[in-house]
């Protein structure tokens, strides 16, 4: 098997970016869900209330994050920032502290996203000194933190279980849809339809090891276009999964497996590489 996708979303809900090569950090890939849109309340904000985000652009410069909207100037926000006001947010259940990027970053996403009426959005930082702890139950006695993903550091998928969900959906007249529908981190291939549910691990030719620890159920995001929010085809490939029975056993749709780091923190990742599975005893 190899490595056929690397992508990092530095923005919770915004675009991502597709890379060939990424450090492995103990959140995940570098710079992925470092950044978070809340509102008034601190409560995390997605395309799931406002499928507007899929239209705007991320960029990672050396120094600083570039988000762009066709209906305003580029917003440039430093890599590097100190003394930032501290805020408590939340993210489902989750409450932890970040970091706001102040008033023009505020009022750029309320400008393009909209929200002044509930008072406004901001965008926040995860501080690099805290640890958002990954929910125990699906672990093995290890521990592992993340920033601000639902609740991994990554997510894996598989091209071989796409293409076959793409074979049900078109058997049902709907268009296929692209992996960018899942947002993974990782998308791997060689192996058969998914064969990824019954894996233990995946480890990398650089020495690398992830675990997969709780397959990732999928909301109504996935039936939104990535590049514009909008949803082409209603509770589409929502519908389709949930008839697939992807995760046997498990009640609802699913695709992809939540993962964490086991070893190789600091390593690079690059598309390409050769990878093996172990499957779960």
């Amino acid at each position: 098997m190899r490595i056929t996708q690397l992508n990092i979303y530095p923005v919770k809900s915004l675009r991502g970016i597709t890379l060939e090569q990424s450090t492995l950090t103990e959140r995940g890939l570098a710079f992925d869900r470092h950044w978070m849109v809340v509102d008034a309340r601190g409560r995390f904000v997605t395309q799931r209330e406002r499928p507007a985000m899929a239209r705007v652009t991320v960029r990672l410069e050396a120094n600083r994050l570039v988000l762009e909207h066709s209906e305003a100037a580029p917003l440039a926000v430093p890599l590097e920032r100190h003394g930032l006001e501290r805020l408590e947010v939340s993210i489902w259940k989750d409450t932890c502290e970040a970091l706001d990027e102040g008033v023009e970053a505020a009022e750029w996403l309320t400008a393009v996203l909209g929200g002044a009426d509930d008072g406004g959005l901001r965008l926040v930082r995860f501080p690099e000194e805290r640890r958002r702890e990954v929910e125990a139950d699906y672990l093995r006695g290890e521990s592992a933190h993340t920033a601000f993903p639902d609740g991994y550091p990554l997510l894996v998928t598989h091209q071989a279980s796409l293409e076959r969900l793409n074979e049900r959906l078109v058997a049902k007249g709907c268009d296929a849809v692209p992996m960018s529908r899942f947002r993974p981190n990782i998308v791997v291939e060689g192996d058969a339809p998914f064969a990824e549910v019954d894996w233990d691990e995946v480890a990398v030719e650089s020495g690398v090891r992830l675990g997969l620890r709780k397959p990732c159920k999928r909301c109504k995001i996935i039936t939104q276009d990535p590049l514009t929010g909008e949803a082409p085809m209603p509770k589409e490939p929502l519908k389709t999964l949930v008839e697939m029975d992807t995760q046997p056993g498990w009640k609802g749709a699913f695709f992809g497996q939540n993962a964490i780091p086991l070893e190789g923190v600091g390593q690079m990742l690059y598309v390409g590489q050769a990878l093996t599975a172990t499957v779960r005893s």
